[in-house]
């Protein structure tokens, strides 16, 4: 059955960041935070980081992603996926598109429920910043340099998503509002590449040869 709708009324802002030296530095964190670059594109991986960071906090845009679309998504030079961890955790994780004309792209950028509200979410940011900013260097060879990063945010995103943002340099580039259609958050999909119940089969019996 499809995950039940609801129409939410969404502001979602386009902002924006222009110049890397307008990025201010968030709070130390309460714990080490380390950031490791997903040097092997896993579908699989997206999809749990996607699901554990973002139906918490309403994120469901990719619900009807089939496992070929997360394939499809990751297995290009152009996308970063960078872990954050943690205490010996996955704490969270942030997507980066190398786009034309220098444009980089924060797709996703969150905590997983367990640590959040420890004051690590500022630093998160500010580290998915400074990434972003070196591309072509640290990751993306070949992509060129960024001159602007940039991401999309709404009321859909974490209560204090954008005044982070604007507390770590971006600006609002464009604001719309709109109705939409919200799949259940509680509902989301895990989609598989193939059916495993398959392999697992028992193959009919066949018929016993009897001598008459």
């Amino acid at each position: 059955m499809a995950p039940l709708e609801t129409e939410l009324r969404v502001t979602e802002w386009t902002l924006e960041m222009r110049d890397p030296g307008a990025l201010r530095p968030g709070p130390l964190p309460s714990g080490e935070l380390a950031f490791s670059l997903a040097g092997v594109p896993s579908a699989d991986l997206n999809r749990a980081m996607y699901a554990a960071v973002g139906a918490p906090v309403c994120w469901t845009d990719r619900f009807s992603w089939t496992f070929e679309d997360w394939v499809k998504w990751v297995d290009r030079p152009e996308l970063a996926t960078w872990l954050a961890l943690a205490e010996g955790t996955v704490a969270g994780y942030f997507e980066l598109e190398a786009q034309p004309d220098g444009d980089t792209e924060i797709h996703l950028v969150g905590l997983v429920p367990a640590f959040v509200g420890r004051g690590f979410g500022g630093y998160l940011v500010e580290q998915c910043v400074r990434r972003a900013w070196q591309r072509g260097r640290l990751w993306g060879p070949g992509l060129g340099p960024t001159e602007r990063v940039w991401l999309r945010t709404s009321t859909l995103d974490h209560p204090n998503a954008k005044a982070n943002y604007l507390r770590r340099g971006f600006t609002v580039a464009a604001e719309d509002s709109g109705v939409k259609r919200v799949p259940d958050p509680r509902l989301a999909p895990w989609p598989l590449p193939g059916d495993p119940r398959v392999c697992r089969q028992v193959p009919p019996e066949e018929p016993v040869a009897q001598e008459i």
